[in-house]
């Protein structure tokens, strides 16, 4: 590569990224502002005013992301198939904005499970499509940023949805530890226009680009995304297994004496980290090299989540999830462009289902028995609050070690 291009390589000049970039991070942008009004507390409307024991929550988490997970593969495998991705990510963003609303009306944790899980449905039918339409729509060199400021869009969406339930349960109840339905009720009417402005972004916005067609059809499974693919996924694997759902992040802020304004707070801080940290995380990977990148936010991971275990006090709390934040900008948008690096362009909607629905897959036993190991189930009464903490840490350690040893081909920065 010569001396101009070495230069130009993993700059973060957002000039570069494609209309399609832009309008997929739009709606990422909306969409959380609705969500995140809404999921952060949710564990709080589960767990104050509905009286749900922490395993029950986290069995309401695994299923729905679980269940919902096996549907990005097909999804996915359908993009590649119809070598369309736009629309069926529009309907995916679509079911979710029209599931939201009902949580207005949650009498019991069965409710809540059924709004959580369809809305997972509409993200198990958007995530794969939208994710090869970004993968398609930018060079390999410039892969990373894309995907780094397409999670500072969605995260910068999180933060404001998140500032936007701080305002409300100031006004309501600024002074309560516990949320009332009352004030889940008003944040839920709130997250509807944002929904629906999601879809637009997406449906108005984004133009599908021409895949090649494959020398054979597209199949579902394991076949042709190759052995790279699949050792990754089972690195992941082992790191997700201890990435319980961030409800439990949320419970041990309260066990740690915050309300839900400090709550409130606390994840607002988290996003701001998260959206300032994505874009040139992934950046940064262009230039050294996803694999590096990846190492270093799942050690970061490890030695947030022991911080976790061993926390004694609300405001700990606090500064480790921003901390906490470094892992996701570092991590996340670059895990995805690595997913793009390692198959070819025809089977990319199969292997970002794939990718999705194994970590959602592996959320269901990872929550479950986060919240077993807190609170126990029958005989067995748990090991308390660092429980779940502490074994994510230890997963996140052995996944890191695994990746360092690693040495996978035509990686990005690593030629």
């Amino acid at each position: 590569m010569d001396t101009e291009s070495e230069k130009k390589k993993g700059q973060s000049d957002l000039r570069q990224l494609p209309r399609n970039v832009w309008a997929t991070s739009l709606t990422s942008f909306f969409m959380d502002i609705s969500s995140e009004m809404i999921i952060n507390i949710l564990p709080l409307f589960l767990s104050n005013v509905l009286g749900v024991r922490t395993n029950i929550i986290g069995l309401i988490e695994g299923i729905a992301e679980a269940s919902a997970s096996l549907l990005k593969v097909f999804s996915g495998w359908i993009s590649d198939k119809l070598r369309q991705r736009k629309w069926l990510a529009v309907i995916g963003y679509g079911l979710s904005a029209v599931a939201k609303p009902f949580f207005y009306i949650a009498q019991s944790w069965g409710v809540v499970l059924a709004v959580r899980w369809v809305d997972r449905v509409g993200k198990g039918l958007r995530t794969s499509p939208r994710d090869a339409l970004v993968a398609d729509s930018i060079d390999e060199e410039n892969r990373g940023l894309a995907f780094g400021f397409h999670r500072a869009a969605d995260t910068a969406g999180a933060m404001i949805g998140l500032v936007i339930a701080f305002l409300v349960v100031w006004q309501a109840q600024s002074t309560a530890v516990g949320l009332s339905r009352d004030t889940f009720q008003t944040i839920v009417l709130l997250s509807i226009l944002p929904g629906f402005l999601a879809v637009l972004s997406l449906a108005l916005g984004a133009r599908d680009i021409p895949v090649k067609e494959a020398e054979e059809r597209p199949r579902l499974g394991f076949k042709g995304l190759g052995k790279p693919f699949l050792i990754f996924l089972v690195i992941v694997g082992i790191f997700d297994l201890g990435n319980s759902s961030d409800a439990f992040l949320v419970l041990r802020a309260q066990e740690r004496g915050l309300n839900i304004l400090g709550i409130l707070g606390m994840l607002a801080t988290f996003n701001l980290v998260y959206a300032l940290v994505s874009t040139p995380g992934g950046s940064l990977s262009d230039r050294i090299g996803r694999r590096k990148v990846l190492i270093g936010g799942w050690l970061a991971y490890s030695l947030i989540y022991f911080g976790f275990g061993f926390a004694n006090s609300g405001w700990q709390i606090w500064v480790l999830y921003a901390m906490y934040g470094v892992y996701y900008g570092l991590a996340y948008g670059t895990g995805k462009a690595l997913v793009a690096d390692l198959v070819p362009q025809d089977m990319r909607g199969i292997a970002y289902g794939t990718y999705a629905a194994v970590l959602g897959i592996l959320n269901f036993p990872a929550s479950f028995l986060a919240g077993v190991l807190w609170q126990g189930i029958g005989p067995f009464e748990g090991f308390g609050p660092a429980g779940p903490f502490i074994f994510g840490g230890v997963l996140a350690l052995i996944a890191a070690v695994w990746m360092f040893f690693w040495r996978p081909p035509e990686l990005v920065g690593e030629r």
